[in-house]
C-alpha cells in the first residue's frame, strides 16, 4: 500500500507593481482573466483611478534618480532585466501560450524575442544621444550643441491587440521610455494582464529603482483617461487605446492629453494587424526626449 499524499495547487495572487511593491488594488476588487477559450486563469486586481494616482506619484518620485543614471549604467539595468526574464522563461511562455491562445513553440518564441528586444534597448541607452543631438553649424565665434533629455513620466497603455502584444509588445513599449530615462505607469492589456502582472516581479529583482516602472491591471478605459489628464503625466502612449467610442477611444483621450500639452503616440489604425516581432526602429526612442540646446563661446 503506497503512501500518496494529495496535496491542492498554491494558486497565483496577481498583484499590481508600484513604487517597487506590490499592492492589491485599492478598491480590493479583482476581475476574472480568460484564456482565449474562455476558461477561468486567474484573479487579476482591477486598478481603479487611485491606483493611477499613486502610480504617478510613485513614477515622479523616481525621474530625479533615473535621469541622473549615466546612459551606460541604464544598460547595464535593463541588460539584467534581460537576464531575470531569461531565468523565467517556462513560466512566461506558459503564460503568453494560455492568454493568446497560441502554441508552446511560437509562445517561447515570443518570450525570447521579448528577451531580445530588452538587450536591443540596453545597447541603446548610451547611443541614443549621437542620433537624438549634435553639434549645430552657427554663425559666430560660438560652440552650439544639443543634447537630449528625458520627458518625464510616460502614461502607457499597452497594447491590446496584435501577434505577440501580451509580454513582446508590453516590452516594445516599455523599453525605449525607460532607456532613455523616462518612467513610466503602464495599464497593462486588460485581456491578457498575466505576463504584464509577472514582469513585475522579473523587475523587482532586477537593478531597476522602485518606481521607474509601475504596472496596473483592470479595465483600460477607466484607467487611460487619468494619465491623459493627469497633470503630474509628461506623455502618453495610446498604443492600446482601441475602443472605438466611450472614455477610452482615442480621440478622446487625445482631447484630455491636449489640456495639459503632453506629447502622444497615437494607436496604429488597425492594432489587431500589427505584428511585434517587427523591427522596433528607433522612433520609440526619440518620441519621449526634449532637445536642451548649449551655446558657449568660442577660445581664442
Amino acid at each position: 500500500m503506497s503512501d500518496v499524499v494529495t496535496r491542492l495547487d498554491v494558486l497565483k495572487t496577481y498583484k499590481l507593481y508600484v513604487g517597487g511593491k506590490f499592492p492589491r488594488s485599492e478598491s480590493g476588487r479583482v476581475y476574472e482573466v480568460t484564456d482565449s477559450k474562455g476558461e477561468w486563469l486567474a484573479n487579476a486586481p482591477l486598478g481603479t483611478r487611485k491606483d493611477a494616482r499613486d502610480a504617478v506619484v510613485a513614477a515622479r518620485a523616481a525621474v530625479r534618480g533615473w535621469a541622473g543614471t549615466t546612459a551606460y549604467n541604464r544598460g547595464q539595468v535593463l541588460y539584467r532585466v534581460a537576464e531575470m526574464l531569461q531565468g523565467r522563461r517556462g513560466q512566461f511562455a506558459a503564460e503568453v501560450a494560455l492568454s493568446e491562445g497560441v502554441g508552446p513553440k511560437k509562445a517561447a518564441a515570443l518570450v525570447d524575442a521579448a528577451v531580445d528586444r530588452w538587450i536591443w534597448y540596453a545597447g541603446w541607452t548610451d547611443k541614443v544621444a549621437q542620433i537624438a543631438g549634435g553639434a549645430n553649424p552657427v554663425a559666430g565665434p560660438y560652440f552650439n550643441l544639443s543634447t537630449p533629455e528625458p520627458t518625464g513620466v510616460v502614461g502607457i497603455l499597452a497594447p491590446q491587440a496584435g501577434y505577440g502584444h501580451s509580454l513582446l509588445g508590453l516590452v516594445s513599449v516599455i523599453a525605449p521610455a525607460i532607456a532613455t530615462g523616462n518612467t513610466v505607469v503602464v495599464a497593462a492589456a486588460a485581456d491578457a494582464p498575466l505576463p504584464a502582472l509577472s514582469l513585475g516581479e522579473v523587475l523587482a529583482t532586477s537593478d531597476l529603482p522602485g518606481g521607474v516602472v509601475n504596472l496596473l491591471s483592470g479595465r483600460t478605459a477607466d484607467i487611460a483617461p487619468t494619465l491623459a489628464s493627469h497633470q503630474d503625466v509628461n506623455a502618453v502612449d495610446l498604443t492600446g487605446a482601441i475602443a472605438a467610442d466611450g472614455p477610452g477611444a482615442p480621440g478622446v483621450l487625445e482631447e484630455l492629453a491636449a489640456d495639459t500639452l503632453k506629447r502622444v503616440i497615437r494607436p496604429e489604425p488597425d492594432p489587431f494587424a500589427q505584428d511585434w516581432t517587427n523591427a522596433p526602429g528607433t522612433d520609440r526612442l526619440l518620441s519621449f526626449l526634449e532637445t536642451k540646446t548649449v551655446w558657449h563661446p568660442m577660445g581664442i
